[in-house]
């Protein structure tokens, strides 16, 4: 927290303000004690919606979470900054009096970073996050609050018309603990009181960051959709990587248990010596030998297909799974489809992912990825002309036509290549290069999903690059995707092969 853009120790109303001046320091205040009474939830029971938030992530953060440790022995190995006004002593790094910040040498694009800290009454620090080598906290970067909002050193007693006397906090909103400073205001309630340790889970990953404070979600903000709250430029927000700055303010704070975790993109192709058997970090939706956590198609429509209930869902996945099994199956360690049947399904529900997929059509052929039920990721054959033969019988080629024949010619945007978020009306729905293979090898998707955007490798080249998924299904645009839903390999009518399904969950 920056010490020039808050009082330190002197009531507001006895600096000799004027009137009009102090009405307006008295609103800001009532502004700020409703927005913290009115965001705070105390009891931390399992009914508290930001608990269970929490306890998602954290579900996920166990699942494909690969931690490690950012306090080694007892020196401060991998830090710079100001190594004398930090120490640590029994595996807990202290910020002493007068300490100021402390920077880690690496720098972190994607991560979760979870640690354990414990204030003194109005102590004062903060977590600098994508910092710029030599840049400030929370300008040039962006920093999580880390204070005792509740601390004397923040408030003063006013008296009200009513001749009451109430305690105020000065604090703006996006002062308090947890809050992305400037940016985004945290949620109240979940401190724990001075001398006790506190845990927090700091995510980043895209423009995504999530805060948790002793299991409940204060923070979940889309930084590309984010004002800044306090109506600054904050160039830091859009930082893609940078500098993990302990922001000390002089106050005594203590850390501990400090890991990080990597979330960063992974490689667009990765070496592999034996299929199906996923790189480190990715777990395989398909083992290779049978269908085993894959489902048929419940209904084409997903918002008929999430209305069903009861008997009435169960007997129409048990169909489904009638036709899965006539239709797809697994042929010398490859996922084969022979046309006839419906789209497969995984059986589980995914959110935020990272997905490898190799697939291979014949010549003609026409499938797609959708994401959270959702269509599509295009898969198709751009040399495939869909036109009518001539006279003669023959066929004009690819090679015959020039560029504008070429893009005339093709009325369904096959020949711009597979990848393209097909189904969009508003954002981008081509992809950037043709970067297919020729009917009958085998391509590589990399497909990463953060929110309702996605980006997408094929065959080692970027051809999407953060672009919204439309919500299909919604015919009003108002809508949002769902945040969570099946993933499915499309059936359009032909045959498909895939194989090397890995998927990596990334915490939300």
């Amino acid at each position: 927290m920056s010490n020039t853009l808050y009082p330190r120790h002197v009531p507001a109303w006895s600096v000799g303000l004027n009137p009009l001046a102090l009405l307006s320091v008295i609103s800001s205040l009532f502004l700020v004690t409703t927005f913290a009474a009115g965001q705070s939830k105390q009891d931390g029971s399992t009914s508290d919606p930001n608990v269970v938030a929490g306890q998602h992530v954290e579900s996920i953060l166990n699942r494909s979470a690969i931690w490690k440790p950012l306090l080694h022995g007892e020196g401060l190995k991998g830090w710079t900054g100001d190594l004398k006004g930090y120490t640590v002593s029994d595996g807990v790094l202290i910020c002493k009096k007068g300490g100021k910040n402390l920077v880690s040498k690496s720098e972190y694009s994607d991560f979760a970073f979870q640690f354990e800290f414990k204030l003194e009454e109005s102590g004062n620090n903060g977590i600098g996050i994508r910092v710029p080598a030599g840049g400030h906290p929370a300008s040039s970067g962006m920093e999580i609050q880390i204070l005792d909002h509740n601390g004397a050193r923040y408030s003063g007693m006013a008296e009200m018309a009513d001749g009451k006397q109430r305690k105020l906090s000065w604090l703006k909103p996006w002062q308090y603990h947890g809050s992305i400073y400037g940016i985004t205001p945290a949620k109240t309630g979940y401190l724990k009181p001075v001398g006790e340790w506190n845990q927090e889970t700091i995510i980043a990953i895209d423009d995504h960051v999530i805060v948790i404070l002793n299991g409940a979600v204060i923070v979940d903000a889309f930084l590309d959709d984010t004002v800044p709250v306090d109506g600054g430029k904050h160039p830091g927000k859009n930082n893609k990587s940078g500098h993990l700055v302990l922001a000390g303010h002089s106050d005594r704070v203590e850390f501990r248990n400090m890991k990080i975790a990597d979330y960063s993109v992974s490689p667009a192709t990765y070496a592999s010596q034996q299929d199906n058997r996923p790189p480190s970090g990715f777990d395989a939706l398909f083992n290779g030998k049978n269908l085993q956590g894959w489902k048929g198609l419940a209904h084409k429509n997903a918002n008929s297909r999430r209305d069903l209930r009861g008997d009435a869902a169960t007997q129409a996945q048990a169909s489904a799974d009638d036709v899965m099994r006539e239709h797809w199956s697994v042929l010398k360690g490859v996922l084969t489809y022979d046309g006839k049947g419906q789209s497969l399904c995984t059986d589980k529900d995914y959110g935020d992912f990272e997905m490898y997929v190799d697939w291979k059509i014949p010549a003609g052929a026409d499938s797609g990825i959708y994401l959270r039920g959702t269509p599509q990721i295009q898969i198709w054959d751009p040399w495939d002309l869909r036109m009518k033969p001539q006279k003669d019988g023959s066929v004009t080629g690819a090679d015959d036509l020039t560029t504008e024949q070429w893009v005339a010619a093709y009325k369904n945007g096959r020949n711009l290549g597979s990848g393209g978020l097909w189904n969009n009306r508003r954002w981008r729905n081509s992809p950037t290069v043709l970067a297919d293979k020729r009917p009958g090898e085998w391509n590589r998707f990399l497909i990463r999903m953060v929110g309702d955007k996605v980006t997408i490798w094929l065959n080692g080249k970027k051809i999407v690059d953060r672009v919204v998924l439309e919500n299909y299904w919604d015919k009003s645009g108002m809508v949002p995707l769902a945040r969570a839903d099946q993933i499915e390999l499309q059936h359009h009518g032909s045959a498909l092969y895939f194989k090397n399904l890995y998927l990596r969950e990334l915490p939300y």
